[in-house]
Formats: structure tokens, sequence, C-alpha cells
């Protein structure tokens, strides 16, 4: 048995423009993961942690943080998009057409819009991606625009970073 190597991601020689990737990994929201994210980011707008306050709205129920959604959806797709990130450089249009409850279970994907050669790092090369986020009813809660630098195979840290495990004699 040889070793088999893991997932690394996409590189930038990877993305075509209209690919479409479906991210694996759903996630239900939980008041907690609201809560917390939203306290430790001092927001203190009551609809994201306050039951009492929020039952008094039009939602009649906690929001869940918007800053969280667009991390989720976010976090979701680096498998699939960002692995191999230098960077990111911007998040654009994003939209918020449906509001996101705790106990939503939340997925994504995204289309691939451009890449093109970085005019300064040889290294990278830029992709923009579209990714959207749906709840459990299909109904899409979030999309944005996203622009970043991607390692081009064989840039990067790659596997640099990892120690090789001390085995005994």
């Amino acid at each position: 048995m040889g070793l088999k190597q893991g997932w690394n991601g996409r590189f930038y020689e990877d993305f075509e423009p209209g690919d479409v990737y479906k991210h694996a990994l759903g996630r239900t929201v939980t008041a907690t993961d609201n809560s917390w994210f939203t306290l430790l980011t001092q927001n203190t707008a009551h609809l994201h942690f306050d039951v009492n306050y929020a039952e008094h709205t039009a939602f009649g129920k906690p929001l869940v943080n918007s800053c969280f959604t667009i991390a989720l959806v976010t976090g979701q797709s680096v498998a699939d998009i960002s692995q191999n990130v230098f960077a990111n450089l911007g998040w654009d249009e994003v939209r918020l057409p449906k509001p996101v409850f705790e106990g939503d279970t939340i997925y994504s994907e995204s289309t691939v819009l451009e890449k093109r050669e970085s005019g300064s790092r040889p290294d990278v090369g830029i992709v923009k991606v579209e990714t959207i986020g749906t709840n459990q009813h299909g109904d899409i809660v979030i999309s944005f625009k996203r622009t970043l630098l991607v390692y081009r195979k064989g840039q990067g840290p790659g596997d640099k970073h990892r120690p090789e495990p001390k085995r005994k004699a």
C-alpha cells in the first residue's frame, strides 16, 4: 500500500469560465452560532441574540447575522474554489434576497465567471466566481461575486508546511 494523496483543491489552471461547483457540505445554523458570532463581532443588534426582542419584530424570531451567512457560504466554497488561495481581492454585489433563520440549513454552489493572468505575480492567477447560498427549501438567501488570487500548480507553500510524523522504528 502506498501513500494516497488527499484532495488538495484546485489551482489556477483547473478553473474554466462556466464551471459550476456544488459545494459538498451543508450546514444547519444554530442559535449558538448566531449568538456567538454576533457577540464576538460586537454587533449589538438585538435581532440576532435576543429572542424576546425578535418576537416583537415582523420576523417574529431571530434573524441570522448576515456576516455569519457570508462567512459560512464562503467557507463552504473553500474546498472547491480557494483551497489554494494566495489572497482574496474582494466580495462584490452581495445580495441577501431572503432571511436566514436559526435552524435553517445552508447549501451553496459557485460558478466560475472569468479567469485571467496576474500582471504582477507570475505564481498566481485571478479567478472571479459567483456564489449562491440556498436554504433547505432551495430559496436563495445570499449571492455574491468574489475575486481571488489562486496559486498556479507547483507554486505556493504546497506541503512544505507539513512535517513528517516521527515514527518509532
